[in-house]
């Protein structure tokens, strides 16, 4: 080779590289390397804190690594689920075709047995709030489906259908090393949110109860059980049923229960969860929980559990997202200095750190308020128990809707300005896992309920409620810790917009008490997280 050849390699050759950066981020580990995670185990586990915090130390090098790894194949665009509707004898099959990583995955998550009664709440809590790092992942919100059919089942048991108590086995603690996953079907096109506008027909038979009709929005389309809202032949109120996605034997042969899967959506979010639309055509079915009460039922138990794990998954999403962006921030260095550096960019890390503290530390407090009541999973606030209890449960299931708005709204910003710390790279999709996750917290905003139907919700509990629960008292009991003169705005700020027609005809007047009462909303609950992070920093390791 010639001088000149030699001089061209050379000056062609670009010597950066992300290695460095790389190195760091694919060793940590999303628990032993969270310290502040650590701080929220050990204020709400107490004494059972060595045993859990030793449990999850064991558990999180797998979510962190080879988990992390098989979301990310799992996320390519050409692997995505699609529908293989007919075997090659022509036989109606609906196969919903994902990769085997995806399989893989989803066997090692569902095999930790998270619900079984052999696993701590909390252990599983944050074993949770780890696997929701991965973002959806395909597994996160088959999983949370999965929570919300165990409650129902535990809640309203039938000795007349023991189909029912294997299926909670089988969802619970498994059978054979096999767990099942559950789903919920209850939107239909007319309705959306709207339970009572369903369609969805229940036929009873000679014990049980055939499906026909359409449920157009169907995530974990793939799952062996559903919780299916539907109205019996005769009735004007909707009813609970649960459907097997197959008959016994006929999983292997591919046959389903009399339904048919029309196509998959295409969702700009959880793309590796498949969502499909189902026509039922005669499916089997199980009631369960009182007849004509589906809504009640659906609304305090199923969907009550998926709002909460929603809260839990941004408090990982944003985790992750604050870790990676300070990670990003201390490595890359722009115009001379490290991005760190500059008072712009130190300024969007810590408000990243700060709201991944407060979300994850809000979490944490309403799961604790969560387990230390008595049935807290109902269909309405009990009026035959004591009014010191009923007030807990109140707080409990507002607090629950208010994490569900405002983390999902903070999620997205944050996780949009996580990736601005990356530059252009931000939204290379094969650099980082945030565009992803940012996309699957969008989605979460919309499911189990939009902001706005559940401001109004909000709204209209408080203002049913004043005559035995005043909202200065409210407000005092939900922010205990907070200052004098936190507690004081808020509840001169709540007493006043319970008097404005927040929920009346369109106005002027209506309008701007509406913008009042979603800023309300969100700063009443971030005054909540930032009361429970201060406990967590206080109480150290």
């Amino acid at each position: 080779m010639n001088i000149a050849s030699q001089d061209h390699v050379v000056k062609g050759k670009n010597p950066y590289t992300f290695d460095a950066f790389l190195l760091k981020r694919d060793n940590l580990d999303w628990y032993r390397d969270e310290h502040f995670l650590q701080k929220a185990v050990k204020r709400f586990t107490g004494t059972n804190f060595d045993y859990i915090h030793n449990a999850i130390l064991s558990f999180s090098p797998v979510v962190s690594s080879k988990w992390n790894n098989l979301a990310e194949q799992n996320a390519r665009p050409e692997v995505r689920p699609y529908m293989l509707h007919y075997d090659a004898f022509n036989n109606r099959i609906d196969r919903i075709v994902r990769p085997q990583e995806m399989h893989l995955l989803e066997k090692e998550v569902f095999g930790e047995g998270l619900f079984s009664n052999k696993m701590a709440p909390w252990e599983s809590f944050v074993k949770r709030m780890l696997i929701h790092q991965l973002g959806e992942a395909g597994v996160a919100c088959p999983l949370t489906c999965t929570i919300g059919l165990i409650a129902l089942l535990e809640q309203y048991p039938n000795e007349k259908y023991p189909e029912l108590h294997e299926i909670l086995q089988h969802t619970k603690e498994g059978t054979d090393g096999d767990f099942a996953i559950g789903a919920q079907f209850m939107s239909e096109i007319q309705g959306g949110s709207d339970l009572p506008a369903n369609v969805l027909e229940a036929v009873p038979d000679e014990k049980n109860y055939r499906l026909y009709g359409n449920k157009f929005f169907c995530s974990v389309a793939h799952a062996d059980y559903s919780v299916v809202t539907a109205k019996i032949t005769g009735s004007d109120k909707v009813s609970t049923f649960i459907v097997p996605s197959w008959l016994p034997g006929n999983k292997v042969k591919e046959k389903r229960n009399s339904y048919q899967i029309n196509r998959i959506k295409w969702k700009m979010g959880t793309a590796e969860l498949p969502t499909g639309e189902i026509q039922y055509e005669g499916a089997l079915a199980y009631p369960v929980g009182p007849a004509g009460k589906g809504v009640a039922v659906a609304a305090g138990i199923v969907l009550t559990l998926s709002r909460l794990e929603i809260g839990i998954a941004c408090a990982g999403f944003m985790l992750r997202a604050a870790r990676e962006a300070k990670l990003y921030g201390d490595f890359r260095t722009v115009f001379g200095k490290k991005v760190k550096d500059y008072p712009l960019s130190a300024r969007t890390l810590l408000r990243l750190q700060n709201a991944a503290e407060r979300t994850t530390a809000g979490a944490f407090k309403i799961y604790d308020l969560f387990l230390s009541l008595h049935q807290p999973l109902n269909a309405g606030i009990p009026k035959d128990q004591p009014e010191e209890l009923r007030k807990q449960l109140f707080n409990l299931r507002e607090l629950i809707l208010l994490q569900k708005i405002c983390v999902t709204n903070e999620g997205a910003d944050i996780l949009r300005d996580a990736i601005s710390v990356f530059g252009g790279h931000g939204v290379m999709e094969e650099f980082s896992s945030l565009p992803r996750i940012f996309r699957d917290v969008v989605v979460n905003e919309q499911w189990e309920g939009p902001r706005n139907l559940l401001l109004t919700q909000i709204y209209r509990d408080i203002e049913r409620v004043t005559d035995w629960y005043p909202p200065a008292e409210f407000v005092r009991n939900v922010l205990k810790g907070a200052t004098d003169e936190t507690i004081s705005k808020f509840s001169d700020q709540l007493t006043d917009l319970l008097q404005r027609p927040v929920c009346g005809e369109v106005s002027e007047e209506s309008i701007q008490a509406a913008e009042e009462w979603d800023a309300f909303c969100d700063s009443f609950f971030k005054a909540y997280q930032t009361v429970a992070r201060e406990e967590v920093l206080q109480g150290g390791l």
